[in-house]
């Protein structure tokens, strides 16, 4: 990244990779990282026949965000921009707001895309929220898939989520807004330590000096993507030739390829298998547990019956090892 990024933010090559959405909808929330994105957008518009339309969720959780919301529809107005305040109403859970709270934005921001025909919906998500996602899940032991961080574009039930600031820093577009005299609102909750990742945004500064920058984790986050991206290749590779066949509600392959390659690779294709029966998401833990006993069992010439997250795995003498969903368990006995 440039010492000076302000000259180098140019609206065309940040949404190049949108050109081909049929519309797109704006997460914005007012502050200087989204009102920053709406703007750019706007600008990107004059040369694009693209709809685009800005929403902010309103998480029900601060007397502020109501007006909040209204600030960021004026300021929306004033550009041309369509914009709708969706509300996240209901209880909220005491645990785990903050991932409650994540999980029904973007549940609200998926329905309204497909609402309004927006093929993309984008978040103002930065290097800075990169590289504390990255600390975060180091923290919690993550694996290498989790310490990919960020994808700049994932698939939500259809709907394409892109990140198109995912390389920018939060300075370059607070000095951005206050440049080109673009207003927006601060939200207390980002000072609010109750939060794991206010907590970790205050150490920031401390990594820094030891040369641990946002930009060095994002660009960890990057490197880690593209080893993820050739082990998951690898994995199915070998799964495939270890000629799955499917059956009775699941399916089967040989399952020498778990303990012939290394164990990594081993992990991958017992996720990927478990993928096909629409299990994901496993505790790594749980995960490499199977793997190691499904190994010592495929070396033994043993059979193996063990369920996870539920599956049921089936490993018979011949080294055929059956995926399936574990069926549902008596009750009343």
């Amino acid at each position: 990244m440039p010492d000076d990024p302000l000259p180098t933010i140019d609206p065309e090559l940040l949404f190049s990779h949108l050109s081909h959405a049929t519309g797109i909808l704006a997460a914005v929330s007012g502050g200087p990282d989204s009102m920053a994105m709406m703007h750019l957008l706007a600008l990107w518009r004059s040369e694009h026949k693209t709809p685009i339309v800005v929403a902010t969720v309103d998480h029900g959780l601060r007397p502020e965000a109501a007006e909040e919301a209204a600030f960021v529809a004026r300021e929306a107005a004033a550009l041309s921009l369509p914009h709708r305040t969706l509300v996240w109403t209901g209880e909220k859970p005491k645990t785990g707001l903050q991932e409650a709270a994540r999980e029904a934005r973007y549940r609200l921001l998926v329905q309204y895309a497909r609402e309004v025909g927006a093929s993309h919906f984008v978040t103002a998500h930065t290097q800075d929220d990169q590289a504390e996602t990255i600390l975060m899940r180091l923290a919690k032991g993550s694996g290498l898939k989790g310490l990919t961080g960020m994808r700049r574009e994932r698939n939500r039930e259809g709907v394409t989520h892109a990140r198109p600031l995912l390389g920018w820093p939060k300075a370059a577009l607070l000095d951005l807004c206050q440049t080109r005299g673009w207003r927006f609102v601060t939200d207390p909750s980002n000072a609010d330590e109750r939060f794991a990742r206010v907590r970790w945004r205050r150490l920031m500064p401390l990594l820094a000096e030891e040369g641990l920058t946002a930009s060095r984790l994002a660009r960890l986050a990057e490197r880690v993507a593209q080893a993820d991206e050739a082990l998951e290749i690898k994995a199915r590779e070998a799964m495939e030739s270890a000629t799955p066949e499917a059956g009775e509600g699941g399916f089967s392959f040989r399952a020498a390829c778990l303990a012939d390659e290394p164990f990594e690779i081993g992990l991958r294709i017992l996720a990927q298998a478990l993928g096909r029966i629409e299990l994901d998401n496993i505790r790594l833990q749980r995960l490499e547990s199977c793997v190691e006993r499904l190994r010592t069992a495929i070396l033994a010439g043993e059979s193996l019956r063990l369920t996870i997250a539920g599956a049921l795995l089936d490993l018979d003498r011949t080294g055929r090892l059956r995926v399936r969903p574990e069926p549902p368990r008596s009750r009343g006995r």
